[in-house]
């Protein structure tokens, strides 16, 4: 009897298994689809290619590479900083463009005459020996 018992209670056990088992393998099996990635696919609103290293330039109204604009070094005050600067120039000069890694967008510089500084708030470039920056009298960055 006990062993009747035990029998009928294995194959019930493996009667509700496989359905179970069955059950799993009709439902659908949803794929997730990821959407492709283009290389140079990265065109920002202006279309800039990121990848390509541009980025718009408010002053020149077009993609520029900032690495090829002027470079500004951290001033040396005997720290050691691993940070720069670029400016670029718009092309009739009176404007610049002011490029720094503390600040998600461009800073726009404007000066009111040849050989005189361009100027934001207390941001001041002033062309010295290659060029200087100062914010608030204090020099942050110089450079060629």
């Amino acid at each position: 009897m006990k062993k009747v018992f035990l029998f009928s209670i294995i194959i019930g056990l493996s009667f509700s298994c496989a359905k179970k088992v069955s059950q799993e393998e009709t439902k659908p099996v949803k794929e997730e689809v990821k959407p492709e990635h283009i290389v140079g696919g990265d065109s920002d609103a202006h279309g800039c290619k990121g990848s390509a290293g541009y980025t718009w330039s408010s002053v020149r109204k077009e993609c520029i590479r900032i690495f090829e604009g002027t470079k500004l070094e951290h001033a040396k005050d005997g720290k050691t900083y691993t940070t720069v600067a670029y400016v670029i120039f718009e092309k009739a000069g009176n404007k610049a463009e002011l490029f720094l890694d503390t600040q998600d967008e461009s800073i726009i510089l404007e000066r009111k005459g040849e050989g005189e500084p361009w100027i934001n708030g207390d941001l001041e470039l002033i062309p010295w020996k290659g060029y200087v920056l100062k914010k608030a009298g204090e020099i942050i960055y110089t450079g060629e």
